[in-house]
């Protein structure tokens, strides 16, 4: 054979050991590929679209007045008793007795005392009496005048006082100014409020959410959007698990969730949580809001662990049974 051809030969075998090569590998890959690459799809928080109560507000800070207030100014010397101050009484009661007079509370309220100031000479032998009654307390507080439109009366008002700010009490819009303050540009308005136990006392600062516009809408989790500019996306879910995404316009915010005015029906079913493992058109293990995660298995790990390395050292008992064999045939020799 020809020097010629056999270089030809072992080229040609060459590159066909290549191309095997190459094959084998290509083949192999894609085997491991289908057998390990398959993921089981992402267990995601998922929630239903319901309707919600959406309303609109106006935040702002009054100050506390009792209903009903009665000042009576006293000569120190013209008191026959001693006058219980911070006392509640009732319409009928003696408030206190003097020289010539006895002063009865006209209605039921709280004696409180107001010294005139110290650099005035008058205070050294007078006193201001108030009787306020705070079982019901008025809030008058300014509107921009952008919201004079919307406040009428009877609105519903949450108020917030500072020595208690876990407590929402409940008020309502009492009544309102029929024209607009053109130094201020606001309207005055004044809200009620019932104060039965006197948690608030009269002169606190309280901080007002007058409620107006309430309505019926479809709601969504704020955690479930996606911001891009000017548009708004959620993830939809269909019956078969499949997520698709889709543009919604939506309105006001609310306790966590956004009112959703198109793009959505009630019943739909959308991501709530984990945005970021959510491909579009891809696949997840939906998992209902509110349903609590399964329990860690650490433990069972930890424990498992713990009886491998009871059964790796029961391994070697063998060689302490050894020695207490060894052990025992010495005693007994020596008690032979």
């Amino acid at each position: 054979m020809k020097k010629s051809k056999k270089i030809i030969i072992i080229i040609i075998l060459f590159f066909f050991i290549i191309t095997a090569v190459i094959v084998a590998r290509t083949m192999i890959g894609n085997h491991f590929k289908k057998k390990f690459s398959k993921r089981p799809p992402p267990g995601i928080i998922v929630k239903v679209v319901e309707e919600r109560l959406f309303q609109n507000i106006i935040e702002t800070f009054g100050t506390a007045i009792p209903a009903q207030i009665k000042s009576y100014n006293i000569e120190k010397y013209e008191i026959l008793e001693p006058i219980k101050f911070n006392s509640k009484v009732k319409a009928g009661d003696v408030i206190a007795k003097l020289k010539n007079r006895k002063i009865v509370a006209p209605f039921n309220g709280v004696i409180g005392k107001r010294d005139f100031s110290d650099d005035i000479k008058v205070s050294k032998s007078s006193l201001v009496i108030n009787l306020e009654d705070a079982s019901s307390l008025f809030i008058d507080v300014d509107i921009p005048e952008v919201f004079s439109t919307y406040v009428r009366k009877g609105l519903g008002v949450d108020v917030k006082f500072s020595g208690n700010k876990e407590k929402n009490y409940k008020g309502v819009v009492d009544s309102l100014a029929s024209r607009i303050d053109t130094n201020k540009r606001s309207l005055a308005v004044r809200i009620k409020l019932k104060n039965p136990n006197l948690e608030i006392l009269p002169g606190a600062l309280l901080e007002v959410t007058i409620k107006y516009n309430e309505r019926n809408s479809l709601g969504i989790p704020d955690t479930s959007v996606i911001l891009e500019g000017n548009k708004v996306y959620i993830y939809k879910v269909n019956k078969e698990n499949i997520t698709k995404r889709t543009e919604i316009k939506i309105g006001s915010r609310s306790k966590g969730f956004l009112e959703v005015k198109s793009g959505l029906n009630n019943g739909d079913t959308i991501v709530a949580e984990g945005l970021k493992k959510v491909r579009p058109n891809g696949k997840i293990r939906p998992i209902k809001d509110g349903v609590k995660k399964s329990k860690s298995s650490w433990g069972g790990k930890n424990k498992s662990k713990k009886n491998n390395s009871e059964t790796k050292k029961s391994r070697f008992d063998w060689i302490k049974n050894i020695f207490k064999k060894s052990d025992s045939k010495k005693k007994e020799e020596k008690n032979k």
